[in-house]
C-alpha cells in the first residue's frame, strides 16, 4: 500500500516531498529538451549573463561554457537560439576583436520573469511568512549543496 503524504514523521514527509520535487524537476528538464520553455542550461546561462551584467562584469561564450561545464560549441548554438528569441544580445568585445560579449537584450526585464514557472514559484514564495521562507530557503540551499557534491 503506498504511503500517503501524511504518513511518517514530519522529517520523513519532508524527505518524500523533496524526492517528489527532484523527480518532477527531472521530468520537466526532459520535457524542456523538446522546446517547452527555456532549457536548464539556457536558464543557467541567462542567470549568469544577468548576474555578470549586474556586477559590472562581462560574459563571453567561453566564460558561459566554463560556468555551465559544457563545450563552447554547445553554448554557441544555445546563445544563437536565445539571441534569435530576443533573450540575449551580442556586442563586439573591445578587448578581443575576434570574440563577442553576451549581454541582456532588455536590461529592464527581470530574468525571473522570463520563465513562467520561476515567476509562479516566486508568487507562491511571496505568500509565505518571512520566517518560514527563510527556513525553506536555508533547507533548499543545503539540498542544492548536497546535489552539487553528488558524483562530483
Amino acid at each position: 500500500m503506498p504511503e500517503s503524504e501524511e504518513d511518517g514523521t514530519p522529517a520523513e514527509q519532508v524527505a518524500r516531498a523533496t524526492e517528489r520535487l527532484r523527480l518532477a524537476e527531472s521530468r520537466l528538464s526532459r520535457r524542456r529538451q523538446n522546446d517547452c520553455g527555456p532549457s536548464e542550461n539556457a536558464r543557467a546561462a541567462m542567470r549568469f549573463v544577468y548576474d555578470r551584467a549586474d556586477s559590472g562584469e562581462e560574459a563571453t561564450p567561453t566564460t558561459i561554457a566554463a560556468h555551465l561545464g559544457i563545450s563552447t560549441a554547445a553554448v554557441t548554438g544555445m546563445l544563437d537560439r536565445m539571441h534569435a528569441g530576443g533573450l540575449l544580445a551580442f556586442r563586439p568585445n573591445p578587448q578581443d576583436g575576434r570574440s563577442k560579449l553576451v549581454v541582456p537584450a532588455d536590461r529592464t526585464a527581470d530574468v525571473e520573469e522570463l520563465d513562467p514557472l520561476t515567476a509562479q514559484v516566486k508568487r507562491m514564495a511571496d505568500a509565505l511568512p518571512a520566517d518560514t521562507a527563510e527556513q525553506i530557503a536555508a533547507f533548499l540551499g543545503r539540498i542544492t549543496s548536497a546535489i552539487d557534491r553528488e558524483c562530483a
